[in-house]
């Protein structure tokens, strides 16, 4: 068993849910930080901030062993709220945590960083050069920046996850090839926690997929192995009337 102290930041959204009582019984005590109210359980604490209080940042990293980060805006948002938000609010967790001599962290990013690429060289390599198909996407792709630049600057081990469609279950056409499930999910980022010494990587969240279009060459390497594959879900998601877009954002990457 893992024994240890992770920071969630944006511990109350969706993929915090998921990954809580994953981490637990792989062994992490869990210091939950959100703006929203949540309960906890055992080997877990709850810090009410923002990922923007440099303050309650600070506090909140010290004596953790890794910090995973998933707070911010998860959708398209005015410019400046996903400056706020999502851009100062990743500096300010990386800041803290090199401040706090926190090894490692792991930065959920997105595959819309890569949104305007098309889908015609597949697989397509972690390491995608940066489309993003929206504000938000820019956010994500600015994490990205920012883990390597602490990374290579301060030795720190970041591992950003490009997320594809982190739910329940596939809900569209799209999601049986960009699904990634809850409890692959839970794999994904205790990889990312555990493997031995990754410096900077990119490594696309998603699970074993029959139609998967990205490469599992960075999952592999950091011992990422999804078991779930969306097919399995494919009777159930409605038939569309029009195919998927050919760009990995999908409906996200329309030109305006």
């Amino acid at each position: 068993m893992v024994e240890g102290t992770v920071l969630i930041t944006g511990a109350a959204g969706r993929v915090g849910g998921f990954l809580r009582p994953w981490l637990r019984a792989a062994g992490w005590r869990l210091r939950l930080l959100d703006v929203a109210p949540l309960s906890t359980v055992d080997g877990e604490e709850y810090v009410e901030a923002s990922v923007t209080d440099e303050d309650a940042m600070r506090e909140a990293s010290d004596g953790v062993d890794a910090v995973v980060h998933l707070a911010g805006f998860a959708g398209e948002r005015p410019w400046p709220d996903i400056l706020h938000t999502n851009i100062n609010g990743t500096w300010c967790v990386l800041e803290t945590a090199r401040a706090a001599g926190v090894p490692r962290v792991v930065l959920a990013s997105s595959n819309h960083a890569t949104g305007f690429t098309e889908r015609d060289a597949e697989p397509l390599a972690d390491n995608l050069f940066p489309r993003p198909d929206t504000y938000y996407g820019v956010s994500k792709v600015t994490m990205e920046a920012l883990g390597s630049l602490y990374a290579d600057r301060h030795g720190m081990d970041v591992v950003c996850l490009r997320i594809g469609t982190c739910r329940e279950l596939p809900h569209d056409v799209r999601a049986l090839s960009t699904w990634l499930s809850p409890d692959d999910a839970g794999r994904l980022v205790h990889a990312a926690l555990t493997t031995l010494s990754p410096g900077f990587r990119v490594v696309w969240g998603v699970s074993a997929n029959t139609r998967r279009w990205w490469s599992t060459a960075g999952g592999d390497a950091i011992g990422f192995h999804p078991r779930d594959d969306a097919e399995v879900h494919a009777d159930q998601v409605p038939a569309e009337a029009d195919p998927p877009s050919s760009r990995v954002g999908g409906e996200w990457a329309r030109r305006h």
